[in-house]
């Protein structure tokens, strides 16, 4: 009988995160250790391939999202979705701070079973931490649209706008200061 090693981990993975407006969370992930990739899109609802207007208006029950591609070797999930929570309020129902609608709702959007068993371990964890106050919904990520090119890197390519500067900002000096550990050089 031949025994074989274990099957190395994927030098990639893949998570989709909705945590308020994308813009603050791609601003975030961009600067994670281990974080290939982040593009602003949009997921789990029921309108096909739907555009920024559709989604804002809440009838397309999408979710304004971020996709993520990591490289588990240098940054594990549970890690991932520990910055998550620190980022946003994940106590507030489709809100984050004025930003409302259900477009907005806190959510983790998983590509496999194992990324859910973790996702439900670190959610547990926010639970317990907020007092069972969590509204972040798990699911699988579903209906999944890159939103437009000019959503894509907008903090990086609009910092002095308003909503940057007063929004944006404060989110990645956040976790800057609470993750120094894993920020890229």
């Amino acid at each position: 009988m031949e025994v074989r090693a274990p099957s190395p981990p994927p030098s990639t993975e893949t998570i989709t995160l909705g945590g308020g407006c994308f813009w603050c969370l791609e601003a975030v992930f961009l600067r994670v250790r281990g974080v290939l990739a982040v593009e602003s899109g949009y997921c789990n609802g029921h309108a096909p391939n739907p555009n920024y207007e559709q989604v804002c208006s809440g009838h397309s029950g999408h979710v304004e999202v971020v996709q993520v591609e990591f490289d588990p070797r240098a940054l594990d999930l549970s890690q991932l979705l520990r910055v998550f929570f620190a980022v946003h309020d994940p106590t507030t129902l489709n809100r984050q701070g004025n930003d409302v609608g259900s477009q907005y709702r806190s959510g983790i959007y998983t590509h496999t079973a194992a990324q859910e068993e973790v996702a439900r371990e670190v959610l547990a964890e926010a639970q317990a931490a907020w007092g069972g106050r969590v509204v972040t919904e798990l699911l699988p990520r579903s209906n999944y649209t890159p939103a437009e090119a000019y959503h894509q890197r907008y903090f990086e390519n609009h910092p002095d706008a308003g909503y940057c500067a007063f929004v944006v900002a404060p989110k990645v000096d956040k976790f800057q200061r609470t993750f120094q550990s894993l920020l890229k050089p």
